[in-house]
């Protein structure tokens, strides 16, 4: 029987404790499946899929409080891991089509790459943007050149690369079960 590894056990125990009924708020399922290399003349996988939650804790100001942990096979095709915490600004909202709004904010994170650190976790963060409603949303965030440099070895940097755009796709799991009701 093959062991769980240790990201794994750490994503499960966080989805359990974030889907206790007893915390008020928004889990969300969220599937990683797209980067974009911006500028980079080389050949990366850039069809990141992978699995992951991240719960909104709810606020009556237009502040949000969201955590976050996911999986992706990563642009080497290796499987990497993340974990961390966002504060986000809602920059628009309204009732019609089932609660539009649009949020900005920044996440911080660990995160672990077979390339970088030895697969060790490393710190991050990362501006981010989100459009959704009550059932799904999209979320996308964008690495700087800066920030790839700071953290990747300069024999394995893609000198023509801009940054990295990712993109998420999250389904509503609290909306789901409500519905059910």
């Amino acid at each position: 029987m093959r062991a769980i590894s240790q990201p794994a056990q750490l994503l499960v125990i966080f989805s359990v404790l974030i889907a206790s009924p007893v915390l008020a708020g928004e889990l969300s399922a969220v599937i990683n499946g797209k980067s974009v290399h911006l500028g980079s003349g080389n050949d990366w996988n850039e069809q990141n899929y992978g699995l992951g939650v991240e719960y909104r804790f709810t606020s009556q100001s237009r502040w949000k409080t969201i955590v976050m942990a996911n999986g992706f096979r990563d642009s080497d095709e290796n499987m990497s891991y993340m974990a961390g915490a966002g504060l986000h600004r809602t920059l628009f909202a309204t009732e019609r089509l089932n609660g539009l709004y649009v949020d900005a904010g920044v996440n911080a994170f660990l995160m672990t790459r077979k390339d970088v650190n030895e697969n060790r976790p490393f710190p991050g963060a990362v501006p981010s943007l989100t459009v959704g409603n009550r059932h799904m949303g999209l979320n996308l965030t964008y690495l700087p050149r800066k920030a790839v440099e700071k953290f990747y070895d300069a024999r394995m940097m893609d000198e023509s690369i801009k940054g990295i755009v990712f993109l998420q796709f999250k389904v509503s799991v609290s909306q789901l079960l409500a519905d059910g009701d």
